[in-house]
């Protein structure tokens, strides 16, 4: 347990409902400067075995030549290179044999006299006597029944042919390694080469990292309701560990301060910094920053950013304290912008250098006035350079980080940025190599199957779900080598190719069984027509339809079916069939409209409405590209039509 002093604070804050100060990112990062020396915190020495990432904390200076004695670096013969001054083709030079083979590893017992030469192999160790070393394709064996072997040279060898000095690759005292060098295979190589068994190297720091909420759960354990897996502990552990540090995982921490105040005092006791994932805002049910305050010197709480505003950073015991905020996304952010630089600096690592791309970006994004806000964005080749995606997921997106190629900064005077706009993006990682197939437009379950196909033909593909009408507006502007689509015209019926611009051609797809998802034993719907189930619903006012959003081909056979009508609900429009399912199958919603292979997913019943047809919008610049080709190729195949109905689609013929 915590001392009770440490208690007392952690009640004392608990009447603390809002933000400390929120100071702006620069302040921030200076308060944490002046906390901690950015500087390794101590060295340590390893077997080389174990050395590969670490981090040198002294020069190495080589106590040997490498290589250590003179060698011959092909097969032929050691030899005396004055011997060989008058050699000519019609005048070769004979030198006889010595009645030795010089092999690697074994020292020569036979010295070269004037008028011999020694068979050795390549690396073995040349002679007394021997100054170069002529190759075996460049001489003649000869025997004679009195004099014995020998060889026949028609052409002069100069001193030193063929053969490497010893200290010709690394020399005695020769400093191999800088401190703070990073070591890789080829350092180790080095290192082992002049015969280091042991490195000096700066200690990793010890981070110990802690999820807190009475929601998660450790993956693999049963979901239970309201439960969410904790994906933060398993991000931030291995972010930690890529900047450089050792994790301790203290795993998951009930929303209970007692407890909180212990294992954090646990964790504060063993590391060298302490990382906690859970809520920091304002709330009741937000203990991390009350706890933390009850341990240590508030640094900050909150920092005028987007994602990451309720970041956290306290002193405790003279170590670094960070509450992380609980949403994914704002975690892994603040993580690479505030934590990561603090422990490469105390593994001893230099700074890490940002590569940024200038692009343009692809739709109008809004923004919050007052505070700066990253955008995470994925980049894709236009007509005039890359254009750049925002990946609009929220802070809660496990996948945003995933799918982002970098991110740029939106200033905080502004209230968004304009479609079309020039910005610079950060890149996450050392350059972004172009996918071979664009694929920008509607989701579907039958596209994630044949995109699998495509990989296991080495094809790589870029998937951006901006939906049909998004997808659509990017194969116009030539953004997209495919925009899948399914976008019902109610004038004539028909899917997709009326919405067809100039230059833009269809390739068709499969068709999906749209209707009505609902909970088993709802005798609203069930054993029901689609009409008799729609007027079941709209006439019991505690019926709860859950919608789609609008731009979807799926919106458009709602309103249609609808015809007018606004039932309770109907202002619930998630991006999703799967959310759809979802919200039915938690009780949240009794009805909506998805696909059929979801209302098998989630174990709902389904009442068929009508076909819809799943296209792919190709500009016709790129129907003819190879990735297009194949995949057309692998739609029209008998390997993806089977995977297709597999999950309940029909492949259009």
């Amino acid at each position: 347990m915590p001392p009770l002093d440490a208690l007392a604070a952690v009640r004392a804050a608990a009447r603390q409902e809002q933000f400390l100060e929120v100071v702006s990112e620069e302040e921030a990062r200076a308060r944490l400067a002046a906390a901690f020396r950015p500087g390794p915190l101590g060295v340590e020495t390893v077997p080389l075995a174990a050395a590969l990432g670490r981090v040198l904390a002294e020069d190495i200076v080589a106590a040997t030549d490498v290589p250590p004695f003179d060698r011959s670096v092909v097969d032929g013969f050691a030899l005396r290179a004055a011997d060989t001054l008058k050699a000519s083709e019609t005048c070769p030079v004979r030198l006889a044999l010595n009645p030795e083979v010089i092999a690697c590893g074994h020292p020569p017992a036979l010295a070269v006299d004037p008028g011999t030469a020694t068979v050795i192999a390549t690396g073995g160790m040349l002679p007394r006597g021997a100054d170069a070393v002529v190759m075996v394709e460049q001489t003649e064996a000869v025997e004679e029944e009195d004099a014995g072997p020998a060889i026949l040279i028609r052409r002069p060898v100069a001193a030193g042919a063929n053969v490497g000095g010893a200290g010709g690759d690394i020399a005695r005292g020769e400093t191999v390694l800088r401190a703070r060098t990073r070591l890789t295979a080829r350092e180790l190589g080095m290192l082992a080469a002049v015969g280091c068994a042991e490195v000096p190297v700066f200690r990793r720091p010890r981070v110990a990292v802690l999820s807190t909420g009475d929601e998660l759960l450790p993956p693999g354990a049963p979901l239970r309701p309201a439960g969410l897996y904790d994906s933060n502990g398993t991000i931030v552990a291995a972010a930690a560990e890529e900047a450089g540090a050792e994790t301790i995982r203290f795993g998951i921490v009930p929303d209970d301060a007692g407890l909180l105040a212990a294992r954090l005092a646990e964790a504060l006791a063993v590391a060298d910094m302490v990382l906690l994932s859970g809520g920091t805002s304002k709330g009741a049910g937000d203990l991390c920053h009350r706890v933390a305050t009850g341990l240590g010197r508030v640094l900050f709480h909150g920092v005028a950013l987007k994602p990451g505003k309720p970041l956290f950073a306290a002193e405790a015991s003279g170590k670094p304290l960070i509450v992380l905020p609980g949403f994914p996304t704002s975690a892994v952010f603040t993580f690479h912008a505030f934590v990561a630089p603090m422990i490469r600096a105390f593994a001893g690592l230099a700074e890490a250098e940002s590569e940024r791309v200038e692009a343009r970006l692809a739709v109008r994004l809004a923004s919050e006035l007052g505070r700066t806000e990253y955008a995470m964005v994925s980049l894709v080749p236009g007509e005039e350079g890359p254009v750049a995606y925002p990946l609009a997921k929220g802070s809660g997106a496990v996948t945003a980080f995933s799918l982002a190629d970098g991110f740029f900064a939106i200033p905080a005077l502004a209230d968004g940025v304009e479609a079309g706009t020039p910005i610079t993006v950060t890149l996450l990682g050392r350059g972004v190599k172009p996918a071979d197939l664009v694929v920008i437009g509607s989701h579907c379950v039958g596209l994630d199957r044949l995109i699998g196909l495509l990989a296991g033909r080495g094809v790589t593909v870029k998937v951006l779900n901006v939906g049909s009408q998004g997808g659509l507006a990017a194969a116009r502007r030539g953004e997209a080598d495919l925009a899948p689509m399914h976008l019902l015209d109610p004038a004539s019926g028909r899917y997709n190719e009326p919405f067809l611009p100039p230059g833009v051609a269809l390739i068709p797809g499969w068709t999906r069984l749209q209707g009505i998802v609902f909970r088993h034993g709802d005798s609203r719907f069930e054993g029901r027509t689609a009409e008799e189930a729609l007027a079941a619903a709209l006439a019991d006012p505690g019926c709860l339809m859950v919608n789609r959003n609008a731009g979807s081909g799926t919106r458009v056979l709602i309103d249609r079916l609808l015809a007018g009508a606004r039932p309770p609900g109907y202002l619930n429009q998630p991006k999703s069939h799967n959310a759809v399912a979802a919200a039915v199958a938690q009780g949240r919603a009794d009805w909506g409209v998805a696909i059929a292979p979801l209302a098998r997913a989630y174990g709902l019943g389904f009442i068929p409405l009508a076909e819809e047809r799943y296209d792919f919008a190709v500009p016709e610049a790129r129907l003819h590209r190879a990735p297009v080709a194949l995949f057309r190729s692998v739609l029209a195949s008998d390997e993806g039509r089977s995977a297709l109905r597999a999950l309940g689609f029909d492949p259009v013929s």
